[in-house]
């Protein structure tokens, strides 16, 4: 069981991420459609805890959300990446602001005495959107054409929510740290 502290795509953008997942589902890799409950949506993850304060992690994103430097923007995936244990996900290219806001978003979760999944640590971070949950290796290729056909992928991080992985159950947050 997880708690995410995830950036959520527009309309468009989120469609364009479910077609590609419907695809690949369709070509027998497995992906976020099917995965555990079915009730994923396609995010980009700030932070994933281990054990939380569910109320207390929500007050501290909450209050970053009011910052300066806060409040929707574009991404812009334009590679992929396969990750240990058939993981493969959109990488995007980087915006200035993004590794300090997610950085401000572990410093404020850790601070409720909340438990940072270590490859959510700073500096460890790797931004991505997942795109494949079990690929094999043979799948790859398929996995690749697939993905070559949406990129590059502009997306807009419309709105952030905690979500728990385990469940898919969602808390909205009034505004994107």
């Amino acid at each position: 069981m997880a708690l995410g502290v995830c950036l959520l795509f527009d309309g468009r953008s989120e469609r364009a991420m479910t077609r590609l997942w419907r695809r690949l589902e369709n070509e027998g890799v497995p992906t976020l459609l099917s995965h555990t409950h079915g009730r994923h949506h396609p995010h980009l993850s700030y932070v994933v805890l281990l054990d939380w304060d569910l109320p207390a992690v929500h007050a501290a994103v909450e209050r970053l959300g009011k910052g300066t430097a806060a409040g929707p923007f574009d991404l812009t995936f334009d590679a992929f990446g396969a990750f240990r244990r058939g993981r493969v996900s959109l990488l995007p290219s980087v915006p200035a602001d993004l590794v300090p806001r997610q950085q401000a978003v572990v410093e404020a979760v850790r601070a409720t005495g909340a438990l940072v999944h270590r490859h959510y640590e700073i500096d460890r971070w790797l931004p991505h959107a997942s795109v494949a949950t079990r690929a094999r290796a043979d799948q790859l290729p398929s996995v690749a054409a697939a993905v070559y056909d949406v990129l590059p992928l502009h997306v807009r991080v419309a709105r952030a929510a905690l979500i728990d992985s385990a469940t898919g159950e969602l808390w909205p947050l009034p505004a994107v740290p």
